[in-house]
């Protein structure tokens, strides 16, 4: 198959989401080696969970298939390009290679806008939109203390 081919499985997968009432027009395919391993499109509304978007989906979708938490062998086609939190799974996941159809203006023309996220990021914790406190950071430190020693621990 093509760019074109799983691009086109991207984009079907959006409009039947939609169509179906599943969620946003957002549609995700995970390939590797040609083949496609994972598939998903939004299920926002239909699922209460508001992570499940697409991308996300799909990767979940391919881990399954594949078991592994990593894709560094994969692409991943995208009906459009990934919001802040899609972008992130796509690094945790370490996909290479991410191809999208529609643009985050595209998608903020007809109201998914997340260029908000986008300007949170930077600001140091204290200054963003969401109440951010620190708390028990000693306490918290003893996981990460064990962590740190732990000699069969699985990196990722």
């Amino acid at each position: 198959m093509s760019h074109e081919s799983f691009m086109r499985e991207a984009i079907k997968l959006a409009e039947d989401g939609m169509r179906g009432g599943r969620g946003g027009p957002f549609g995700c395919v995970v390939v590797r080696r040609g083949e496609i391993v994972g598939r998903g499109h939004n299920r926002v509304t239909s699922t209460n969970d508001p992570t499940a978007h697409a991308e996300v989906t799909a990767i979940r979708d391919a881990c399954a298939t594949l078991e592994t938490f990593q894709l560094a062998d994969c692409e991943l086609y995208t009906s459009c390009e990934p919001c802040p939190m899609c972008l992130a799974a796509i690094y945790w996941a370490r996909i290479p290679t991410v191809f999208y159809g529609n643009t985050r203006a595209d998608a903020a023309a007809i109201g998914f806008d997340d260029d908000f996220i986008y300007q949170q990021i930077p600001l140091p914790p204290e200054q963003r939109t969401v109440a951010m406190e620190p708390l028990l950071r000693q306490e918290a430190r003893v996981a990460f203390a064990e962590w740190s020693k732990k000699s069969d621990k699985v990196r990722y």
